[in-house]
């Protein structure tokens, strides 16, 4: 299953658990994990992307042994909420995600990137330290919105 919905999502695990949140960008994807009781997200990973099988053997890993239960992809709208190229990109994503057969919610993430970046800038991160993390950070910045999102379902 792969949604929007938050309802839906929610629908689809009953019993909660683990969620993993996926900042999917061309040069790499970020990776974030929450509890089991969706309180909170945490970065997990940055992901230098090669070759999509590879790439996706190491969030099925991952996956395996963090007992992940659900997948949160983030959705790059444009301002207005209309869908971009990139929105595209990330549908095709989560559509090549579907037969690790664990619900998949694609997250609007329109400010997860510029909100990450201004936190970095006001800890006065340099600009090596921010692009190492500014991915992960965006994807625990996505899961953490639908956590939220998910509480209130």
């Amino acid at each position: 299953m792969i949604t929007t919905d938050v309802r839906a999502f929610r629908e689809a695990l009953p019993e909660g658990g683990r969620l993993l949140g996926l900042d999917v960008g061309t040069k790499t994807i970020g990776a974030a994990l929450c509890d089991a009781g969706w309180s909170f997200a945490s970065p997990a990973l940055l992901i230098r992307r090669t070759k999509f099988q590879k790439d996706k053997a190491v969030l099925a890993e991952l996956i395996a042994r963090q007992a992940v239960r659900g997948i949160v992809i983030g959705l790059p709208l444009n301002l207005d909420g209309s869908e971009s190229p990139r929105s595209q990109s990330s549908r095709a994503f989560a559509q090549n995600m579907k037969d690790l057969e664990l619900p998949i919610l694609l997250q609007d993430e329109r400010w997860s990137t510029q909100a990450v970046t201004r936190t970095l800038l006001e800890q006065d991160a340099s600009r090596a330290k921010r692009a190492e993390l500014v991915d992960k950070m965006a994807a625990a910045y996505i899961l953490q919105g639908a956590i939220d999102a998910l509480s209130m379902a």
